[in-house]
């Protein structure tokens, strides 16, 4: 062995041992039948409106109230630095009003008594942020329900919206699947106006600067422009005027249809939508229609609430000697098998590769082939072959997790030369089905094609901003990365679109923005990975500018990291004042070492202190420690913490690393 030779011995062997630790981490939390999931951890709002939901119905439980309280606190003293008694939208975030409103009012409801410290801390941060009143429309729904602000606190959203034609400005199919699935059941809620069914025996007017019963206006949405906004303020001041002569008939048609749409679509145990609003609303719809408690309908609907509580043992998390327990949003077994077989396979370890494949087969069950679902709406005629993120979620499934499931089944299938014999025929149908998901401007939205009715962002219930589906950089470039990797020619019709879309779509300062995680850093490693396996060349100016974007903003220490509060700064030029960026994450960090790596930079100054920075950071159990939210489900809205990610990005980076170390080429060869 040549000194050259040893040298590079050992300089790869703590690479080696950390990916080793961290591929055994992976293996030894493969479920029996063959699939990964990790938790999916959202804010406060989703425990405090469990708790709030059970309390209506008086399905008290003081044992888990108990456990959902200490969950609470925790959060709460953590954020203490920033939120000043109040409850953030994600870690090291600012207080966020309508979460904190919903927060107290659950440990009102668990018990704690309104001068306990921690309480009046938080009592005096909601109100130095504006009060209750400065709620959005989620959040003042749950209050009316509740009976502690008037419904005309409340846009009105009748159930007659279901019975609208599709030519009409609005109509539920130019809404995201998400606002559809949650919206439809609530009309009828709002409609009913149902009375809790035992006393609640807590009222929240020490939140309000404005007497409870005088809210009346409402904050607009971050996305509301005249002269819609005017005209729909304008509409919902005459509904709420006229809503109560609308003719019976007509409300009776309407309810029935919402309650048909919501039938239809109940996904048993997995639930509506298989996401916690909507099957919440879902429970409240059948109450408000009469529907008994023993009916199969709602004793499914109860069961898909049940699934999303997740219990932590004494001592996990900082959970103390009592453990505690929070409500996720949803369950993400799909997604998270698909990326872990990515991880493993770009181990090159025959472990990790026979485990990867039982993960493939596990999704190939999981294939939407039969239900033709909302999406048909825009692309009728097309034939079903997408995945959900979910364990099932017919109706909706969505191209960014098709396109990982389909890039990870075909590097399987030529990596290992093996391949289940279903494979080709998922494979096909899949790619059909995102070919003719892709939207006129060449991009993919993540659940519907074309969701682009921006002028509906300004009606009042749009508030939160997160009410379209519109095409994003990421899922795009998932997309375009599983149509390279299979091999559709750079010049077909679909991939010049696709890349003309991604360059169109870099920012000012390099980078691109994500929309389904946090944020520049992980829409650049999803636009850069697809750009070079559609073949742009790695000098091409816009990946020099991304490159440049990247070395700027990694941290002093060698990481990179980005919180939440980077979405409202859209456009910023550089990552230092004008953009800020956040602390080192692991997942972060493992998105920009993959992004530098598919822009050809392996010798990159930026990858070797990236490598150090995962290195240092690796936990004893093979996984990496991270605290930050790093996934989105609505910027400035709703943000995501995913348990897996930092558990099988830097492990997927660093295997990446050492391969092309080890290869010939400085170009990644895979399409993720």
């Amino acid at each position: 062995m040549s000194l050259t030779e040893e040298t590079e011995e050992v300089a790869a062997a703590p690479l080696d041992a950390a990916i080793d630790r961290a591929t055994a981490h992976l293996l030894g939390r493969q479920q029996a039948d063959g699939h990964w999931v990790f938790e999916l951890e959202a804010d406060a709002t989703i425990p405090a409106e469990y708790v709030m939901l059970k309390r209506f119905f008086g399905r008290q439980d003081p044992a888990q109230e108990a456990r959902i309280g200490r969950y609470l606190r925790r959060i709460q003293a953590e954020q203490a630095a920033r939120c000043q008694g109040g409850w953030p939208l994600f870690h090291g975030g600012a207080l966020d009003i309508s979460c904190s409103v919903k927060a107290y009012f659950a440990l009102r409801l668990i018990g704690d008594p309104a001068d306990a410290p921690h309480m009046r801390r938080a009592r005096e941060a909601i109100l130095a942020a504006g009060g209750a009143e400065k709620s959005n429309v989620f959040t003042r729904s749950t209050l009316a329900l509740f009976g502690q602000v008037p419904w005309r606190a409340v846009p009105v959203m009748p159930p007659e919206i279901t019975l609208l034609p599709r030519w009409f400005p609005f109509h539920l199919s130019k809404v995201s699947y998400w606002a559809r699935t949650v919206l439809v059941p609530l009309t009828v809620v709002m409609a009913r106006r149902p009375q809790p069914v035992a006393p609640v025996g807590v009222t929240l007017g020490e939140l309000f600067r404005t007497p409870p019963e005088q809210v009346k206006r409402w904050p607009a949405g971050p996305y509301a422009e005249e002269p819609w906004k005017t005209l729909f303020a304008w509409l919902d001041a005459v509904l709420q005027r006229t809503q109560a002569l609308f003719p019976r008939a007509t409300r009776a048609r309407a309810e029935a249809k919402a309650e048909e749409f919501v039938t239809e679509r109940l996904n048993g145990e997995d639930g509506l939508g298989a996401i916690y609003p909507a099957m919440a609303n879902a429970i409240w719809m059948y109450h408000c229609l009469g529907v008994p408690e023993s009916d199969p309908r709602v004793v499914t609907a109860w069961q898909a609430v049940e699934k999303l509580v997740y219990d932590r043992p004494a001592g996990v998390a900082g959970t103390g000697d009592l453990g505690e327990t929070y409500v996720q949003p949803c369950l993400s077994p799909v997604w998270d098998t698909g990326l872990v077989a990515h991880a493993l396979l770009e181990t090159g370890a025959p472990a990790a590769a026979a485990a990867a494949r039982r993960g493939l087969d596990w999704l190939l069950d999981r294939q939407v082939t039969e239900v033709v679902g909302d999406w048909a709406e825009s692309r009728p005629g097309l034939r079903p072959g997408g995945w959900a993120f979910q364990y099932a979620n017919p109706h909706y499934p969505d191209v960014d997790d098709t396109a990982v499931v389909v890039l990870a089944l075909d590097r399987a299938a030529k990596d290992t030369g093996e391949a289940d014999p279903r494979t080709p025929e998922a494979m096909a149908r899949a790619t059909e089905w995102i070919l003719g998901m892709q939207s006129k401007g060449g991009g993919w939205g993540a659940f519907d094609a074309d969701n682009t009715h921006h002028h509906l962002n300004s009606i009042p219930f749009a508030d939160h901003g997160a009410l379209l589906d519109p095409p994003t950089a990421d899922v795009s470039g998932r997309c375009l990365a599983m149509l390279a990797q299979l091999g559709h020619a750079p010049d077909s019709p679909a991939m010049r679109r696709a890349v003309d879309y991604l360059l169109a779509e870099q920012e000012e300062n390099g980078a691109w923005y994500g929309r389904w995680g946090v944020n520049y850093v992980y829409g650049t490693w999803s636009a850069l990975t697809a750009l070079n396996a559609a073949g742009l060349p790695h000098e091409h100016p816009a990946i020099r500018r991304a490159v440049e974007w990247l070395a700027l903003a990694q941290n002093p220490d060698g990481g990179w990291g980005e919180d939440g509060d980077t979405y409202p700064r859209r456009g910023g030029t550089k990552p230092d004042a004008d953009l800020r960026m956040g602390p080192s994450s692991a997942s972060q960090t493992a998105w920009a070492l993959l992004a530098l790596l598919a822009a050809g930079e392996a010798d990159h100054p930026a990858v070797a202190r990236a490598e150090a920075w995962l290195l240092r950071h690796q936990g004893a159990d093979g996984g990496w420690p991270e605290s930050d939210y790093t996934g989105t489900g609505f910027p400035r809205v709703f943000y995501l913490k995913y348990h897996g990610y930092s558990r099988l990005f830097p492990l997927w980076a660093l295997a990446r690393l050492r391969r092309m170390r080890q290869s010939n080429t400085k170009r990644v060869m895979h399409g993720l």
